[in-house]
């Protein structure tokens, strides 16, 4: 697959949809708890593509919780062929991708679609475009496996994720305690320090 001709990427949480409405967003990647009404605020937005999926953020199941699946991220990888073809010959896209907070299911979405652009760049370069994005991000350990898998990358996606959470640990020490407190206790321990 040959590089998005999208001029920007965006990456956010529902609260900062209104912010961006300004900004032609040609395509928009909801991904949202299953329960979750309607987003008003794409109603001020002009013309855009937009995909929504709903699941929820865990990574471990719980009794009626929606886990991320392989079919899910199978749908994230189908966005971005058609992305792609969408913006053929095209330079002007702006991709929105949100989920609540704009934290982990967006930013392991965008990683995903980010790897699939781009199948020679090293993982570890992938995550510093994706800090440079959103560098709050904490990708959905559960998400980045399956597109490890689906991206044939043999594992190192994971391993970038690892580095990566490393380094948000190491830049945000109470990253830990909030991972832990949401239930993201084993993806503060896959951390690899940096």
């Amino acid at each position: 697959m040959k590089p998005l001709s999208i001029s920007l990427l965006t990456i956010c949480g529902i609260e900062e949809l209104p912010s961006h409405r300004e900004r032609t967003v040609t395509h928009v990647l909801s991904v949202l708890d299953p329960d979750l009404p309607e987003i008003e605020a794409f109603q001020a937005y002009g013309a855009h593509h937009r995909t929504t999926l709903r699941f929820h953020d865990i990574i471990d199941p719980r009794p009626g919780w929606i886990m991320p699946t392989r079919a899910h991220m199978e749908e994230i990888l189908s966005f971005g062929s058609e992305l792609a073809s969408s913006q053929a010959g095209k330079s002007d896209g702006h991709l929105l991708v949100h989920c609540h907070m704009g934290v982990s299911r967006s930013t392991a979405a965008m990683l995903s679609l980010l790897a699939q652009v781009y199948p020679d760049e090293s993982e570890d370069n992938l995550f510093a475009r994706l800090r440079e994005i959103r560098p709050q991000a904490w990708p959905n350990s559960v998400m980045i496996g399956f597109a490890d898998e689906l991206l044939g990358r043999e594992g190192r996606l994971t391993e970038g994720l690892r580095r990566h959470y490393g380094r948000q640990i190491e830049a945000n020490p109470k990253l830990s305690g909030w991972m832990g407190d949401l239930g993201r206790s084993r993806e503060v321990e896959m951390a690899v320090r940096a």
